[in-house]
């Protein structure tokens, strides 16, 4: 099968799919009009072209016209509704299947008409659609008049390698209860509930558990444009000094860094969180998570087995599903371990490939019927 992803070289999430699929004996072209910041692995051919911005997507046309007819691949994946959507929708080549990711759907339409229009084209003229979650096939499918058949393509980790990581890894004498999370420090990942959640921890356990408190610490991995504002919060709420802002760390360090958690938390407070693939790394990691109870959290989180869902902006209810944890390790290690089970048995990322594999078997023989 010779496949070409029209889609963004210098994302992680491109690099992993054109790899993963490689390895799986497909003949992979990366075509791309941004620059590929990460190697891919051999065998993988990329086409870097000379166009940039919202233009580009427009005037490399011709460009991936040209090379979609000297390589003649059997399927075309265009990733990203908008841009590369865009490209795939004007080249016209068939079959294609159109791979949606999140703020493409959930953000970008209702810029204006205009980008609401866009979009709805490029997905109506595609031959399939794929997403990672359910709800963000559901976001796709509101945008449309007819709904269509959308298939659930989750972007998977490498549990064994989370498995080595976790083997591999030298106890360290500490006596501390981390909680944390390895996020970008915007409103939307709600890391300012977060806060005021371990405020009102260590608060309750200044008053009825003196050495817990003590042990407890919030570790925050990750850079963006709050984190000054979430310094000050930080010291507002009187956990300052308990409060670690790492900032942000290589992809490759994210499985080191959630390994000195033992509580993974995300808290954002907006649907358009399309897929939890944090949640799933934690997971991975053995680590059990709270989650808020938007967009695609719920859906990777099996609650009261691999962690707890609570209400979104609701730091008390945060609070308490985290002190369950901190009072009772047995629970902690148990919903770490069920939640490696749970990422092992659906979300090993060798599933998640065999089964964007199968959908482009599925697109291209309902093409040749």
């Amino acid at each position: 099968m010779k496949v070409v992803l029209l889609a963004g070289a210098s994302s992680i999430h491109t690099v992993r799919w054109a790899n993963g699929l490689n390895s799986a004996g497909v003949e992979v072209f990366v075509i791309s009009q941004h620059p590929l910041l990460v190697p891919m692995d051999h065998g993988i051919t990329v086409h870097i072209l000379n166009t940039k911005g919202s233009l580009g997507y427009f005037l490399m046309v011709p460009a991936v016209k040209k090379l979609l007819a000297e390589i003649k691949p059997d399927l075309v994946n265009a990733h990203y509704a908008s841009g590369y959507g865009t490209t795939a929708r004007l080249v016209n080549f068939h079959p294609w299947l159109l791979s949606v990711w999140g703020s493409d759907v959930y953000d970008f339409p209702y810029v204006s008409p205009l980008h609401k229009y866009l979009v709805k084209r490029n997905i109506i003229c595609s031959d399939s659609v794929a997403s990672t979650s359910h709800c963000m096939a559901v976001q796709t499918n509101s945008l449309l008049k007819k709904t269509r058949k959308i298939f659930i393509t989750p972007f998977g980790v490498d549990s064994q390698k989370y498995k080595m990581c976790i083997q591999q890894q030298t106890e360290l004498e500490r006596d501390d209860i981390v909680i944390g999370t390895v996020k970008t420090m915007a409103d939307k990942y709600g890391i300012d509930t977060l806060i005021q959640s371990f405020s009102l921890l260590v608060c309750h356990f200044k008053k009825t558990s003196p050495e817990i408190a003590k042990r407890l610490k919030l570790r925050l991995v990750g850079g963006g444009p709050k984190l000054e504002e979430l310094k000050l919060l930080a010291k507002k709420e009187g956990v300052d000094k308990l409060t670690e802002f790492v900032g942000p760390v290589e992809h490759t360090k994210v499985i080191e860094e959630l390994l000195k958690l033992d509580v993974y938390v995300a808290l954002s407070r907006l649907d358009s969180e399309s897929f939890g693939v944090a949640i799933i790394e934690a997971g991975a990691a053995a680590r059990p998570v709270v989650v808020s109870d938007v967009g695609g959290l719920p859906e990777v989180v099996i609650d009261n087995v691999t962690g707890f869902v609570v209400p979104k902006e609701n730091p008390q209810a945060a609070a308490d599903a985290i002190k369950k944890l901190i009072l009772n390790e047995k629970i902690r290690v148990n919903m770490g371990l069920a939640a490696q089970k749970h990422v092992e048995n659906h979300y090993d990322w060798n599933i998640c490939v065999k089964n964007m594999k199968n959908v482009y078997e599925e697109v291209i023989s309902n093409a040749q019927n």
